[in-house]
């Protein structure tokens, strides 16, 4: 689950990448409203972490040029603005939820799970599908009863596919998904993690779209 977070302030930005890795995020960070404007036009991500008072752009115009381009990505932002007309000016320009600082990063974790969910489109934050059971908040994994050890990148790789059945998922947005800009990937990496997968569960569990990507049937 791929999340861009754009904050200027330092500390309170390695905090909030550092608190989310651990949940299952891929955490890009920007510190700027142009830089980050750029990047959610240009590139794939689930949701965006978007502070007010930004640099080169501040964060309500980045969210007017989202929503006037019709750009869906659901958008929790972040202030130190509590006034209710900043709150309702935040809300008018296409934010999705509103986090006032300073906040417990507990809370931080719990609207971004009901954003997401409601992004997918899914009342319960489990998945099950075909004996597989996956709880993104908890990360636990259990197939026909069992508990499945995953490492982190399979974890992602195996949410991302069975958050959208039946679509096909180009390893370009799979790579997105699991690897942040820091982090290198090697050239068959989606690769070794889909055939752990299918050992780990079934064989059928992912179809390969030659030349495309990857998905697992509805």
């Amino acid at each position: 689950m791929r999340i861009l977070l754009v904050e200027d302030d330092q500390a309170l930005g390695e905090g909030i990448r550092t608190a989310l890795k651990p949940e299952g995020y891929t955490v890009d960070w920007l510190q700027d409203g142009a830089s980050a404007l750029h990047a959610l036009s240009h590139e794939s991500f689930e949701l965006a972490i978007l502070d007010l008072g930004l640099p080169r752009m501040d964060g309500l115009q980045v969210l007017k040029h989202l929503r006037a381009a019709a750009n869906p990505v659901p958008v929790l932002v972040l202030t130190a603005r509590d006034a209710t007309s900043d709150r309702i000016a935040g809300l008018d320009a296409g934010a999705d939820d509103y986090l006032i600082k300073p906040f417990d990063v507990a809370e931080l974790k719990a609207r971004l799970r009901a954003l997401l969910r409601r992004s997918f489109q899914r009342p319960e934050p489990a998945l099950e599908y075909r004996g597989i059971r996956l709880d993104p908040a908890s990360q636990v994994v259990e197939y026909q009863g069992n508990t499945v050890s995953l490492p982190r990148k399979e974890f992602l790789l195996l949410h991302e596919l069975l958050i959208q059945p039946g679509r096909v998922l180009t390893r370009d947005k799979l790579q997105q998904a699991l690897y942040g800009w820091d982090e290198e990937v090697e050239s068959n990496a989606l690769e070794v993690h889909v055939h752990h997968l299918r050992k780990k569960f079934f064989p059928e569990l992912i179809r390969t779209v030659r030349g495309v990507g990857y998905l697992v049937d509805k």
